[in-house]
């Protein structure tokens, strides 16, 4: 089995490269081509059924648990085609964590909900349990809050605490990239700023590619900007330049609100 972690010097995480996916005869994607970067935030954007989520699934192979689909091309994760039948699906969702819209913590204590990759992993140390557990929480800016009551179920946590935990159990099995589809549509204003000031954190330690309906999250958090229009990338580049000099019309008109 290929080691999916063989060429740390390539600071191309990610190359799509004419990735097309179907659901049964509908198609999703179309010729995809783009990269990813290493310790960049990466923000899809566009309207609903654009094809963003589906995308992003396609990063961990999550995609492949519906059955209808079928892909062509490839996507290349540090230079290894994920598709390659000798790419294990376990390594590669270790690598590559991910976030969803909705906090997901299982029914089970904070500190079991943050160490569970570690177990799963056949680490059973009590104080290195204890160590990934603490040094994770911290990382997703959760520490001080939950550290007195690690042993309380994670159900107790507000929306915007249960989010940052899922963040945690993400971190907790050191993965390469977090892909995070819409992370804060859930949460109230202050809870989402309690996220992106997370992300900008993160970038430093980790490739970030997060789903956004939000025009002003994408603008403040993400140093690149894919604009996905009817499962194309209509337009890539530095978000800068995609909010103040969109190339495509297209662009402008979604990022102004004409449509979307």
């Amino acid at each position: 089995m290929k080691n999916l972690i063989n060429n740390k010097e390539n600071k191309v995480i990610y190359d799509v490269k004419n990735l097309n996916l179907w659901y049964g005869s509908d198609q999703a994607l179309k010729n995809l081509d783009f990269t990813i970067n290493e310790n960049e935030v990466t923000a899809i954007i566009g309207p609903s059924g654009c094809g963003k989520s589906t995308f992003i699934k396609t990063l961990n192979r999550m995609i492949e648990m519906v059955p209808s689909v079928k892909t062509t091309g490839e996507i290349l994760y540090r230079g290894t085609n994920l598709f390659d039948k000798s790419i294990g699906v376990e390594e590669l969702r270790t690598k590559v964590g991910m976030v969803f819209q909705k906090p997901n913590p299982f029914p089970k204590s904070i500190f079991e909900n943050v160490v569970y990759g570690a177990k799963i992993h056949g680490i059973r140390n009590k104080n290195q349990l204890m160590e990934i557990a603490e040094n994770s929480l911290k990382s997703a800016a959760l520490w001080d809050e939950v550290k007195d009551r690690l042993n309380d179920n994670a159900y107790g946590l507000s929306g915007g605490q249960q989010q940052r935990l899922c963040i945690a159990r993400s971190l907790a099995i050191q993965p390469d990239v977090l892909l995070m589809d819409e992370p804060t549509s859930a949460l109230d204003p202050i809870a989402t700023n309690r996220i992106e000031e997370l992300v900008e954190k993160l970038k430093k330690d980790y490739t970030i590619v997060i789903v956004t309906h939000s025009m002003h999250q994408a603008g403040r958090i993400s140093d690149k900007t894919a604009f996905f229009l009817s499962g194309e990338v209509v337009e890539f580049g530095n978000t800068k330049d995609i909010f103040s000099n969109p190339k495509d019309k297209r662009t402008e008109d979604y990022i102004t609100g004409r449509f979307g």
